[in-house]
């Protein structure tokens, strides 16, 4: 089971926004949508540029590379279940969001 870990604070990403961070080596897209915070790998599984940097509509990203569209509930992409981006577990504690990542 993987830990938790300290990535931002919830100010650092308001809603209807996106940012990326490093967790382990391991470049994680936060989004926040309606005051619940999503965490996705941040590499779009076509071209593998950065998801955290696209365009927020609601809980859907689009890429800027390419324009593919992901859910940040699920990491599906462009509506196919079972295709896109893993998610991690995400926890908000006193304004601190936590990420869980698989080691």
């Amino acid at each position: 089971m993987a830990d938790y870990t300290q990535v931002a604070t919830i100010d650092q990403v308001p809603p209807g926004t996106g940012r990326t961070v490093t967790v382990a080596d391991n470049n994680i897209a936060l989004f926040n949508v309606d005051g619940t915070v999503h965490a996705l790998r941040d590499a779009c599984a076509h071209a593998g540029a950065s998801l955290g940097s696209g365009v927020c509509n609601g809980k859907i990203v689009r890429c800027r590379a390419h324009g593919w569209k992901y859910d940040v509930t699920t990491g599906f992409a462009n509506g196919i279940d079972g295709f896109g981006v893993p998610t991690y577990p995400v926890q908000v504690v006193d304004g601190k969001i936590l990420v869980a990542v698989p080691e």
